[in-house]
């Protein structure tokens, strides 16, 4: 839902523009049009999309053009801040919520990622045995984890310097 619900933030489409800018710009994610089309309906019931009266451009068929409203751009947020602040180490929803972190206000983004690094600080710390301890194949999956989490910390921590000596261009 987030990835729709970004990409009518950026600029109101119908179901077939949709689904192609998924399969172009999230290829992990597999979405149809029908499967598009049935989120859109529920997005529309649950008056977060609203749908403008079907154009025709050419000899192709009327297309039903949906754009966000307030609440809907409401939802959109929570749902990014969602993604960054709760979700799993290395997760699909982690990397969707950052695609749209500069829907955010920069200083909302620095805390909520902050957060999130003190999360997985503590999540790291909590992990079994250090990787240095991961001597034997029972153990393995210690160090892999130990791994991923390091990784997204550093690259968190990383962001976090981009953000604050704004060599990141953040919309205003």
């Amino acid at each position: 839902m987030l990835p729709i619900l970004g990409f009518l933030g950026e600029r109101p489409a119908h179901a077939y523009d949709l689904a192609t800018r998924l399969q172009e710009r999230y290829a992990q994610l597999r979405a149809t049009r029908s499967t598009v089309t049935t989120l859109l309906k529920s997005l529309h019931r649950a008056g977060l999309v609203k749908a403008r009266e079907p154009g025709q451009v050419g000899n192709r068929p009327p297309r039903t053009v949906f754009e966000l409203t307030e609440p809907g751009f409401a939802c959109f947020r929570e749902k990014v801040e969602s993604g960054l602040r709760d979700t799993p180490v290395a997760s699909v929803d982690f990397a969707l919520a950052v695609a749209y972190l500069g829907s955010l206000p920069a200083d909302r983004a620095v805390a909520l990622l902050s957060e999130r690094a003190e999360r997985l600080a503590g999540e790291q710390a909590a992990l079994p045995g250090g990787s240095s301890a991961m001597t034997g194949l029972d153990t393995l999956e210690h160090g892999y984890w130990h791994g991923l989490v390091g990784a997204e910390r550093a690259w968190i921590a990383d962001l976090l310097t981009r953000i604050r000596s704004a060599d990141l261009a953040w919309a205003a």
